[in-house]
């Protein structure tokens, strides 16, 4: 008896799987014969799942991943509006940071997963503009606001005594603003500017979102002049603030090998390592996709580390923080008994 129902059970998950397979395939093929039709509106994202049981369960993790990284950007932030011990500048570039992450992954992962369990791959024009722009203002927006946490900790390490004086909340509010403008213009620019191509007919983008050098390859116009001017904004955008990073902690580190106290020592390599793990996270998976040379790019490779940089490093950003920062494990448990004590009032 058990076996049977255990043969039958395998033969139900079976039969779901092969109809929601055929159901998918029925789908695809309606909205490219929608897409031929249409094609001056909309784009079909191809993704980076397929479906069959090995993606799907990479589909559960990487939603699950995106989940997680909502729960702890949002707690980050929840925790530095309400601890009045965490309201410095550097928890306030840290909230921003958090803040950047939070809307990355709201941008991409909704529409990845409504894509991968519904079907419909079809993406219109505006959106597609819509993803460009938020997720090159928001990446760089990060890299500029990575520079300024780097120089929050140069003067936190060799200058403390200034510390207040050398970053005010002025200038704090200041670099966070400039940070979210020069994101936000070379996301314009590029989204305008991608868009104002005319592509072919077979407007599929082997990608799981609208991302610039993507729909550069569907364009049926000369774009040498512009992925020319595109390759040198990403340089700017990613080599000054890496430039500005790298000058921070090299001062940092000529202080701290001037340092006689072996706890003064550990104490400045815990307060900067990691902000130099986030950093490395960013600026490795954003140079992989944007400044290698074109012989050497892969659509599989450019899939993998954009759900790396889009998914995997903002659920990282918060564990490292939260992990390496004793300030921050403070204010978690205070939460936590706060949280604790009023379950306990209401029972």
């Amino acid at each position: 008896m058990a076996e049977g129902r255990e043969k039958e059970g395998l033969k139900g998950s079976s039969r779901y799987f092969t109809t929601m397979v055929s159901t998918c395939v029925y789908n695809v093929t309606s909205g490219e014969i929608l897409e031929r039709r249409n094609t001056t509106s909309y784009f079909i994202l191809l993704g980076i799942f397929k479906h069959t049981r090995s993606h799907l369960f990479l589909f559960v993790v990487v939603l699950t991943m995106a989940i997680a990284s909502l729960m702890g950007n949002a707690l980050m932030l929840v925790l530095i509006l309400l601890d009045p011990r965490l309201h410095r500048p550097m928890y306030f570039l840290l909230s921003q940071l958090s803040l950047m992450d939070l809307l990355l992954v709201c941008t991409i992962v909704p529409k990845m997963a409504a894509d991968y369990l519904t079907c419909n791959k079809a993406i219109s024009s505006t959106g597609c503009g819509l993803q460009i722009f938020v997720s090159l203002t928001l990446g760089g927006g990060e890299g500029f606001l990575l520079a300024a946490m780097s120089y929050d900790r140069y003067v936190a390490v060799c200058h403390p005594l200034r510390y207040t004086v050398l970053l005010s909340r002025r200038l704090c509010l200041q670099m966070t603003l400039a940070s979210w403008f020069l994101g936000a213009a070379d996301g314009l620019m590029q989204a305008a500017a991608v868009l104002s191509f005319a592509f072919c007919s077979a407007r599929e983008i082997d990608h799981l979102f609208c991302e610039a050098p993507m729909l550069v390859r569907l364009a049926c116009a000369d774009t040498s002049v512009f992925e020319y001017v595109m390759y040198i904004c990403c340089v700017l955008m990613l080599l000054v603030p890496l430039s500005l990073i790298l000058t921070s902690y090299g001062l940092i580190l000529a202080a701290v090998l001037q340092m006689r106290s072996n706890k003064a020592r550990k104490k400045a390599c815990a307060t900067c390592s990691s902000h130099l793990s986030v950093v490395g996270l960013f600026f490795g998976a954003a140079i992989f996709i944007y400044m290698r040379p074109k012989s050497y790019r892969s659509a599989n490779h450019d899939k993998v580390v954009s759900t790396f940089y889009t998914i995997f490093t903002p659920v990282l950003n918060p564990l490292i923080y939260s992990l390496r920062n004793s300030e921050v494990k403070e204010a978690l448990k205070k939460w936590l008994r706060k949280c604790t004590n009023f379950r306990c009032q209401q029972t």
